[in-house]
């Protein structure tokens, strides 16, 4: 990758772009040891088609980060080495589980690529986040339409909408507490929906990894994860049933009881900590800021307390067993 193009100056790389070049380097550094074991343990043959793209996919951005970081005389990050997957491991996840995993790391890319790509200046790294979003899209597409066609694609929910323009005649709109309370409008259903199905795909992670962890810190942890999530569920589809909203049920999401873990517990925790959480906050986030009854907007106000104190103590737990790896920083000048 060139630092210039059409005879563009050159650019000194920027503190947002090292930031995001880096993050995208341990997110795609974890994808291709989870890719691996994926690849090797799934028997759907289409299925099998979907990761190997992503798989090469993610290997192909390892190499050109590491090319600008060489470029650029910055220290390569660790990420995830060939000790951190066991590929010859057991089954564990169902191949239909396994395209929902798949599924739920294109979310996370096309979060997070489109927030990198507005935030870089320079066009080879523009050039890097551009193509990862085409993908993204493209890959997530062909998911799309291989969960519908077997059958497995958790819609969400669909109900009558009014038709008619109206506007708000007074604050009773915003009301959700001591009944009384309107019908939730669109995005409202769209947000709590949309949570619940990452709530139940989360749970089933928790769930997975509280057995396949081997010390008692890291089955505790994830399985405290396990049960915050259970909560969330409980508390937003309380909504929904009260409107009579139905919701698709959860996957096909079948696990196996293995004594060997396909993952390390480092990789395990970054996924927790990273994918799990980051994106959770994102969409909490979201739906805190479109949603406008207030009985909705305190239960996610009180989700998002919970997670924050949740995935601190994961920080905290992956400095502790000295898997986190520090981000790029600056030079301290105060020496």
């Amino acid at each position: 990758m060139s630092h210039s193009k059409n005879n563009l100056p050159f650019v000194e790389l920027t503190a947002n772009e090292v930031s995001n070049l880096w993050s995208s380097f341990l997110m795609n550094s974890m994808e291709q040891r989870l890719f691996e074991y994926f690849f090797a343990s799934t028997e759907d043959s289409e299925i099998k088609q979907v990761i190997e793209k992503m798989l090469n996919q993610s290997q192909k951005n390892i190499n050109e980060l590491k090319e600008i970081f060489v470029k650029e005389n910055l220290t390569v990050p660790l990420g995830f080495t060939d000790e951190d997957v066991r590929v010859d491991a057991l089954k564990v996840f169902s191949d239909t589980f396994i395209l929902h995993f798949c599924f739920d790391l294109t979310h996370l890319s096309m979060s997070t690529y489109p927030i990198a790509l507005s935030d870089c200046t320079r066009n080879d790294v523009r050039d890097h986040f551009q193509v990862n979003i085409a993908f993204s899209v493209k890959i997530q597409n062909e998911i799309v339409d291989l969960m519908l066609s077997q059958g497995i694609y958790l819609k969400p929910p669909q109900v009558a909408i009014d038709s008619e323009v109206e506007f708000a005649d007074n604050f009773l709109y915003l009301n959700g507490f001591f009944g009384g309370s309107r019908p939730l409008n669109a995005a409202e259903i769209a947000n709590v929906s949309r949570i619940i199905h990452r709530a139940q795909f989360s749970k089933m992670v928790f769930v997975t990894f509280s057995k396949l962890a081997q010390t008692k810190e890291l089955k505790q942890h994830f399985g405290k994860g396990r049960d915050g999530i259970e909560k969330i569920l409980d508390s937003l589809q309380e909504v929904l049933e009260k409107e009579n909203i139905p919701i698709s049920a959860s996957g096909d999401y079948q696990i196996s009881d293995v004594e060997m873990s396909p993952f390390s517990e480092k990789l395990m925790l970054f996924f927790v900590n990273t994918c799990l959480g980051i994106f959770c906050f994102a969409m909490i986030s979201q739906a805190m800021t479109s949603s406008l009854r207030t009985d909705i907007v305190s239960k996610l106000g009180k989700i998002s307390d919970d997670m924050k104190k949740y995935y601190g103590l994961g920080l905290l737990l992956a400095i502790k067993e000295k898997w986190f790896e520090q981000p790029p920083q600056a030079v301290d000048r105060k020496v």
